[in-house]
Protein backbone atom coordinates (compact mmCIF):
# COMPACT_ATOMS: atom_id res chain seq x y z
CA UNK A 1 0.00 0.00 0.00
CA UNK A 2 1.61 3.32 -0.79
CA UNK A 3 1.62 5.96 1.73
CA UNK A 4 -0.49 8.78 1.14
CA UNK A 5 -2.40 11.39 3.28
CA UNK A 6 -5.54 9.09 2.86
CA UNK A 7 -3.53 5.86 3.62
CA UNK A 8 -1.71 7.32 6.27
CA UNK A 9 -3.98 6.36 9.58
CA UNK A 10 -5.43 2.83 8.60
CA UNK A 11 -1.29 2.24 7.73
CA UNK A 12 0.12 3.03 10.87
CA UNK A 13 -3.30 1.94 13.08
CA UNK A 14 -2.53 -1.56 11.09
CA UNK A 15 0.34 -2.17 12.22
CA UNK A 16 -0.43 -2.78 15.85
CA UNK A 17 -2.65 -5.44 14.87
CA UNK A 18 -0.47 -8.21 16.78
CA UNK A 19 0.39 -6.03 20.08
CA UNK A 20 0.29 -8.87 22.66
CA UNK A 21 -1.76 -6.34 25.18
CA UNK A 22 -5.29 -5.34 23.99
CA UNK A 23 -5.41 -2.45 26.04
CA UNK A 24 -2.07 -1.06 24.71
CA UNK A 25 -3.15 -2.02 21.25
CA UNK A 26 -6.51 0.22 21.14
CA UNK A 27 -4.68 3.38 23.15
CA UNK A 28 -1.91 3.54 19.79
CA UNK A 29 -4.82 3.30 17.61
CA UNK A 30 -6.56 5.44 19.10
CA UNK A 31 -3.27 7.77 19.89
CA UNK A 32 -2.69 7.51 15.70
CA UNK A 33 -6.12 8.22 14.71
CA UNK A 34 -6.46 11.43 16.53
CA UNK A 35 -2.89 12.71 15.79
CA UNK A 36 -3.31 12.36 12.27
CA UNK A 37 -6.54 13.95 12.62
CA UNK A 38 -4.86 16.93 14.05
CA UNK A 39 -2.13 17.19 11.31
CA UNK A 40 -4.57 16.72 8.93
CA UNK A 41 -6.57 20.17 10.30
CA UNK A 42 -3.67 22.12 11.03
CA UNK A 43 -1.15 21.17 8.38
CA UNK A 44 1.75 22.19 9.97
CA UNK A 45 4.77 23.17 7.67
CA UNK A 46 8.24 20.82 8.36
CA UNK A 47 9.31 23.68 9.77
CA UNK A 48 6.21 23.87 12.63
CA UNK A 49 6.65 20.10 13.13
CA UNK A 50 10.59 20.50 13.88
CA UNK A 51 9.29 23.34 16.52
CA UNK A 52 7.08 21.16 18.12
CA UNK A 53 9.49 18.16 18.37
CA UNK A 54 12.27 20.65 19.56
CA UNK A 55 9.52 21.42 22.55
CA UNK A 56 8.80 18.84 23.51
CA UNK A 57 12.73 17.54 23.71
CA UNK A 58 12.87 20.36 26.10
CA UNK A 59 10.33 19.56 28.44
CA UNK A 60 11.82 16.14 28.77
CA UNK A 61 15.46 17.80 29.26
CA UNK A 62 13.83 20.11 32.09
CA UNK A 63 13.16 17.41 33.84
CA UNK A 64 15.19 16.10 36.76
CA UNK A 65 14.39 14.69 40.56
CA UNK A 66 12.68 17.86 42.10
CA UNK A 67 10.76 18.59 38.94
CA UNK A 68 8.42 17.29 36.61
CA UNK A 69 8.55 19.77 33.52
CA UNK A 70 5.45 17.16 31.62
CA UNK A 71 2.63 17.07 34.37
CA UNK A 72 3.18 21.09 34.19
CA UNK A 73 2.78 20.85 30.54
CA UNK A 74 -0.48 17.80 31.27
CA UNK A 75 -1.91 20.30 33.78
CA UNK A 76 -1.68 23.95 31.91
CA UNK A 77 -3.13 21.91 28.93
CA UNK A 78 -6.01 20.89 31.15
CA UNK A 79 -5.12 16.89 30.62
CA UNK A 80 -4.12 16.17 34.33
CA UNK A 81 -7.91 17.70 35.49
CA UNK A 82 -9.62 15.98 32.61
CA UNK A 83 -7.62 12.46 33.69
CA UNK A 84 -8.87 13.03 37.33
CA UNK A 85 -12.28 14.03 37.11
CA UNK A 86 -12.88 10.95 34.51
CA UNK A 87 -10.97 8.52 36.98
CA UNK A 88 -12.72 10.06 40.18
CA UNK A 89 -14.57 8.04 42.92
CA UNK A 90 -18.14 8.51 42.80
CA UNK A 91 -19.72 10.11 45.63
CA UNK A 92 -16.65 11.05 47.36
CA UNK A 93 -14.46 14.24 47.60
CA UNK A 94 -13.70 16.01 44.52
CA UNK A 95 -9.84 15.13 43.20
CA UNK A 96 -8.10 17.65 41.35
CA UNK A 97 -4.31 17.36 39.87
CA UNK A 98 -1.11 15.86 41.74
CA UNK A 99 1.08 18.68 40.45
CA UNK A 100 4.63 19.02 39.89
CA UNK A 101 5.52 19.30 43.37
CA UNK A 102 5.16 15.83 44.70
CA UNK A 103 8.09 14.29 43.75
CA UNK A 104 9.58 14.61 47.48
CA UNK A 105 8.82 11.79 50.05
CA UNK A 106 6.63 13.48 52.57
CA UNK A 107 8.34 13.28 56.44
CA UNK A 108 5.71 11.22 58.95
CA UNK A 109 4.66 13.41 61.46
CA UNK A 110 1.95 13.08 64.74
CA UNK A 111 -1.58 14.51 64.71
CA UNK A 112 -1.11 18.34 66.11
CA UNK A 113 2.68 18.29 64.48
CA UNK A 114 3.39 21.83 62.43
CA UNK A 115 4.67 21.42 59.31
CA UNK A 116 5.86 24.81 58.58
CA UNK A 117 9.37 23.95 59.66
CA UNK A 118 10.39 28.06 59.05
CA UNK A 119 8.58 29.63 62.10
CA UNK A 120 5.93 31.79 60.28
CA UNK A 121 4.45 34.25 61.75
CA UNK A 122 0.50 33.67 61.21
CA UNK A 123 0.08 30.42 62.66
CA UNK A 124 -2.89 28.20 61.01
CA UNK A 125 -4.68 24.96 61.86
CA UNK A 126 -6.11 22.89 59.32
CA UNK A 127 -8.34 20.19 60.77
CA UNK A 128 -11.22 17.50 59.59
CA UNK A 129 -12.58 14.30 59.44
CA UNK A 130 -12.46 11.37 56.82
CA UNK A 131 -15.15 9.36 56.55
CA UNK A 132 -17.15 7.17 54.09
CA UNK A 133 -20.06 8.12 51.60
CA UNK A 134 -22.29 7.01 54.04
CA UNK A 135 -20.42 8.55 56.74
CA UNK A 136 -19.09 6.81 58.62
CA UNK A 137 -15.60 7.48 60.02
CA UNK A 138 -11.99 5.91 58.04
CA UNK A 139 -9.75 5.31 61.28
CA UNK A 140 -6.19 4.91 60.06
CA UNK A 141 -6.42 6.62 56.61
CA UNK A 142 -2.82 8.25 55.77
CA UNK A 143 -3.27 11.87 54.98
CA UNK A 144 0.02 13.05 52.67
CA UNK A 145 -0.15 16.96 52.88
CA UNK A 146 2.46 18.98 51.10
CA UNK A 147 1.84 23.14 50.07
CA UNK A 148 3.82 26.21 49.75
CA UNK A 149 5.20 28.68 52.03
CA UNK A 150 3.73 32.30 53.11
CA UNK A 151 5.88 33.27 50.05
CA UNK A 152 4.56 31.01 47.39
CA UNK A 153 7.59 28.42 47.50
CA UNK A 154 8.26 25.13 47.60
CA UNK A 155 10.71 23.24 49.47
CA UNK A 156 12.43 21.84 46.37
CA UNK A 157 11.94 25.42 44.88
CA UNK A 158 14.68 25.99 47.60
CA UNK A 159 16.91 23.86 49.07
CA UNK A 160 19.34 26.65 49.73
CA UNK A 161 16.62 28.53 52.48
CA UNK A 162 14.22 25.52 53.50
CA UNK A 163 14.72 22.65 55.11
CA UNK A 164 14.18 19.51 53.39
CA UNK A 165 10.30 18.27 53.87
CA UNK A 166 9.16 22.07 54.70
CA UNK A 167 5.58 22.10 54.37
CA UNK A 168 5.06 18.38 54.10
CA UNK A 169 4.00 15.49 56.22
CA UNK A 170 2.10 12.32 56.32
CA UNK A 171 -0.53 11.81 59.36
CA UNK A 172 -2.47 9.00 59.74
CA UNK A 173 -6.24 9.56 61.22
CA UNK A 174 -7.30 8.92 64.41
CA UNK A 175 -9.21 6.09 65.72
CA UNK A 176 -12.45 8.43 64.88
CA UNK A 177 -11.13 9.06 60.99
CA UNK A 178 -10.03 12.67 62.99
CA UNK A 179 -6.75 14.46 61.57
CA UNK A 180 -5.03 18.01 63.08
CA UNK A 181 -1.70 19.53 61.91
CA UNK A 182 -0.48 23.00 62.23
CA UNK A 183 0.94 25.23 59.10
CA UNK A 184 0.93 28.31 57.50
CA UNK A 185 -1.62 29.96 55.05
CA UNK A 186 0.01 29.36 51.43
CA UNK A 187 0.17 31.93 49.24
CA UNK A 188 -0.76 32.12 46.09
CA UNK A 189 2.04 31.44 43.52
CA UNK A 190 3.53 31.17 39.95
CA UNK A 191 4.26 27.80 38.50
CA UNK A 192 7.62 27.71 37.23
CA UNK A 193 7.91 29.57 33.77
CA UNK A 194 11.97 29.12 33.71
CA UNK A 195 11.16 26.38 31.25
CA UNK A 196 9.72 25.47 27.89
CA UNK A 197 5.57 25.24 29.28
CA UNK A 198 6.56 29.28 31.07
CA UNK A 199 7.47 30.05 27.51
CA UNK A 200 4.38 28.59 25.81
CA UNK A 201 2.02 30.40 28.46
CA UNK A 202 3.99 33.85 27.73
CA UNK A 203 3.56 33.02 24.19
CA UNK A 204 0.17 32.39 24.27
CA UNK A 205 -0.70 35.77 26.90
CA UNK A 206 -1.62 33.43 29.95
CA UNK A 207 -0.88 33.74 33.42
CA UNK A 208 1.19 31.16 35.30
CA UNK A 209 -0.85 31.67 38.54
CA UNK A 210 -2.01 29.23 40.90
CA UNK A 211 -4.43 29.97 44.07
CA UNK A 212 -3.12 29.32 47.43
CA UNK A 213 -4.08 26.00 48.13
CA UNK A 214 -2.77 22.87 50.16
CA UNK A 215 -2.28 19.11 48.67
CA UNK A 216 -3.62 15.92 49.85
CA UNK A 217 -3.29 12.57 49.11
CA UNK A 218 -5.42 10.37 50.87
CA UNK A 219 -5.19 5.93 51.21
CA UNK A 220 -7.26 3.95 53.03
CA UNK A 221 -7.27 0.28 52.56
CA UNK A 222 -10.40 -0.83 50.42
CA UNK A 223 -11.13 2.68 49.31
CA UNK A 224 -9.86 4.71 45.86
CA UNK A 225 -6.59 7.23 46.42
CA UNK A 226 -7.88 10.30 46.93
CA UNK A 227 -5.51 13.48 45.57
CA UNK A 228 -7.21 16.45 46.13
CA UNK A 229 -6.55 20.24 46.80
CA UNK A 230 -7.99 22.86 49.79
CA UNK A 231 -8.10 25.58 48.27
CA UNK A 232 -8.07 29.34 50.62
CA UNK A 233 -11.17 31.11 49.43
CA UNK A 234 -10.26 34.73 49.69
CA UNK A 235 -6.70 33.58 47.39
CA UNK A 236 -6.38 36.09 44.32
CA UNK A 237 -6.29 33.51 40.91
CA UNK A 238 -9.59 31.52 42.17
CA UNK A 239 -11.11 31.87 39.49
CA UNK A 240 -8.70 31.65 36.80
CA UNK A 241 -6.07 29.05 38.06
CA UNK A 242 -3.42 28.40 35.65
CA UNK A 243 -3.82 24.53 35.45
CA UNK A 244 -7.64 24.47 35.96
CA UNK A 245 -7.74 22.70 39.36
CA UNK A 246 -10.34 24.59 41.35
CA UNK A 247 -13.96 22.68 42.18
CA UNK A 248 -16.07 24.88 43.95
CA UNK A 249 -16.63 22.34 46.51
CA UNK A 250 -12.54 22.52 47.67
CA UNK A 251 -12.58 26.14 48.27
CA UNK A 252 -12.61 26.56 51.87
CA UNK A 253 -12.75 29.51 54.53
CA UNK A 254 -9.45 30.12 56.02
CA UNK A 255 -10.85 31.97 58.96
CA UNK A 256 -8.98 33.97 61.58
CA UNK A 257 -10.11 33.02 65.10
CA UNK A 258 -9.42 34.91 68.84
CA UNK A 259 -10.71 31.63 70.35
CA UNK A 260 -7.87 31.22 73.03
CA UNK A 261 -8.89 27.92 74.17
CA UNK A 262 -9.17 26.26 70.98
CA UNK A 263 -5.67 27.96 70.65
CA UNK A 264 -4.29 26.47 73.67
CA UNK A 265 -5.85 23.32 72.73
CA UNK A 266 -4.17 23.41 69.01
CA UNK A 267 -0.95 24.69 70.73
CA UNK A 268 -0.96 27.93 68.91
CA UNK A 269 -1.42 31.34 69.71
CA UNK A 270 -3.93 34.10 69.33
CA UNK A 271 -5.31 34.96 66.60
CA UNK A 272 -4.79 32.16 64.18
CA UNK A 273 -6.24 30.87 61.25
CA UNK A 274 -8.96 27.99 61.49
CA UNK A 275 -9.57 25.82 58.35
CA UNK A 276 -11.78 22.74 58.69
CA UNK A 277 -11.32 20.22 55.43
CA UNK A 278 -13.54 17.29 55.92
CA UNK A 279 -12.79 14.74 53.27
CA UNK A 280 -15.09 11.81 51.90
CA UNK A 281 -13.50 8.84 50.03
CA UNK A 282 -15.44 6.65 47.55
CA UNK A 283 -14.88 2.85 47.65
CA UNK A 284 -13.04 0.80 44.85
CA UNK A 285 -15.29 0.00 42.29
Amino acid sequence: MDFSVDTATDAVTDSFSDTPDPRLRTVMESVTRHLHALVREVQPTLAEWNQAIEFLTAVGQMCNATRQEFILLSDVLGVSMLVETINEAQGGTDSTVLGPFHLTQSPRRALGDSIDLLGGAHPCVVSGSVSTVDGRPVPGAQLDVWQCTEDGFYDVQQPDTQPAGNGRGIFTADDHGHFWFRTVVPSHYPIPTDGPVGKLLNTTKRHPYRPAHIHFLVTADGFADLTTHAFVAASPYVDSDAVFAVKRSLIIEFAESQDTTAAAAYGVHTPFVHAQFDIVLGEHA
